[in-house]
């Protein structure tokens, strides 16, 4: 009979983990151990476990994947099995029928059926029902693979171990590089557990986030990953304008206008057709067609006071452009005292926007500090001094300039998109959200702009 190590990884699953056990301890396959990997439970989860003949293993820098190949370290069996520590098998058959089929040296994997519980939310139970039928499934295209109720050969791990770095769906990131290099991936609905809350985790928002980001990083080689939008979107005909507002003279960066760093890193990005300067001064305008930008028409002096709004001025953009017989369907907007963003974010926010379905973007940045309100004389927090990672709510710092986009109907019609689908641009270089507005930075980083410029 084949040696089997089960790989039991726990998160305070006291409510669970005495069950589970107890099923895993009643198969009609009894030839193996079992391995509890604890990403240190502060419950009892670890005083049930050991009172079944299990070995604990203690992991504090916890991934899915580092946990289960820090099982497979300590195994001895010729077979993993990988179970959650919330899944109850549902027979003693469970465990036969989940190695059964790796006979087979063309295949990678195993993974089982699991069950709602009868008070598993509505949505865990439709997505239970509806993943995992009652068909044996063999996959040779579907990189489809879950380590809540799954099986692997020991040795097959030697060439194909779990991605310790992701932070989710570690299952569906191996089961793409074993499908890509040709093996098969098994579904067995006859090994089946109960698993309480589902695959998706009753439809946690950031969970959700973070799955999707990784399928979407990974799968750019499979069409069943690659997100159809954004391929349609490459190959659309969309208009895509970055305007870059201005007015009056232009300020200097040595011998270099202060604006030629936005123009450039718009030019250079490949998603925008079209580079337009909204300036009221007729120098200026000179100065930035001789960059290569495109300044069809001036500002009146209406929208070139210090208190026009930015969307009266987009507006008066788009429709000019409309007069000159240029439909435009996306703005993004480009501040000039923003010199340090790349073409490269500005693809990145203009593909995420698409990706998304966002009514606009904006770059946003997190802001764990203390943040203060001043009305008059009065001082009041409104972000209290505690460690960051115990704060309730979490504050966005926006970087307009930096990038804002939005569709051309949205600035025509008055709302910029605010009143309907709002999306932040994460925003982690430090640099790129560096804003320049006085004369004197403008001077004391030249030197830094030019090395930043040649990078």
């Amino acid at each position: 009979m084949t040696k089997v190590s089960i790989v039991i990884r726990t998160k305070n699953e006291e409510r669970w983990i005495e069950a589970c056990l107890k099923e895993v301890f009643n198969q009609t396959h009894d030839n193996f151990e079992v391995i509890i990997v604890d990403n240190e439970s502060t419950d009892k989860t670890i005083k049930k476990a050991k009172s079944f003949p299990v070995k604990v293993i203690s992991l504090a820098s916890f991934t899915p994947g580092r946990a289960i190949n820090l099982g497979v370290s300590e195994s001895k069996g010729e077979i993993i099995v990988i179970l959650s520590g919330h899944c109850i098998p549902v027979n003693n058959k469970w465990l036969q029928n989940l190695i059964s089929d790796l006979d087979d040296p063309n295949v990678a994997g195993v993974y089982g059926r699991q069950e709602p519980m009868s008070f598993s939310s509505d949505s865990d139970k439709r997505d239970l029902v509806t993943v995992f039928g009652l068909d044996k499934k063999i996959q040779i295209k579907d990189p489809f693979f879950h380590n809540a109720n799954s099986a692997v050969r020991k040795k097959f791990l030697d060439n194909f171990p779990f991605d310790e770095e992701v932070t989710n769906v570690e299952d569906r990131v191996w089961g793409m590089e074993v499908i890509k290099n040709g093996y098969k991936i098994i579904y067995e609905p006859l090994a089946s557990v109960y698993h309480y809350h589902g695959i998706n985790h009753n439809m946690s928002p950031s969970r959700t986030r973070n799955v999707v980001r990784i399928l979407e990083s990974i799968g750019k080689e499979n069409s069943n990953l690659n997100p159809k939008y954004l391929s349609s979107f490459e190959s659309s005909s969309l208009k895509i304008t970055a305007f870059i507002p201005t007015i009056g003279d232009l300020e200097m960066c040595d011998d270099t206008p202060f604006i030629y760093y936005t123009i450039k890193r718009a030019l250079e990005a490949k998603h925008v057709n079209k580079v337009v300067v909204l300036t009221d001064n007729k120098k200026t305008a000179t100065t930035c067609k001789n960059l290569g930008a495109e300044v069809p028409f001036l500002r009146p002096s209406k929208l070139s006071l210090p208190t026009s709004s930015i969307q009266d001025i987009l507006k008066y953009g788009v429709l000019q452009l409309r007069e000159l017989n240029y439909q435009t369907d996306l703005c993004v907007v480009l501040y000039k005292n923003y010199p340090f963003r790349s073409s490269s974010f500005i693809d990145d926010l203009i593909e995420r926007f698409i990706r998304e379905g966002a009514d606009c973007m904006l770059p946003m940045k997190d802001e764990g500090r203390a943040i203060w309100r001043k009305s008059n004389e009065d001082v009041e927090t409104i972000n209290p001094f505690m460690p960051r990672d115990l704060k309730k709510d979490q504050f966005l710092v926006s970087h307009f300039g930096l990038g804002f986009i939005t569709y051309a109907q949205h600035v025509i019609d008055g709302s910029l998109g605010f009143d309907k689908k709002v999306y932040s641009y994460p925003l982690y270089d430090t640099l790129s959200s560096l804003e320049i507005r006085d004369k004197e930075t403008i001077s004391s980083v030249s030197v830094l702009l030019k090395n930043f410029m040649n990078r």
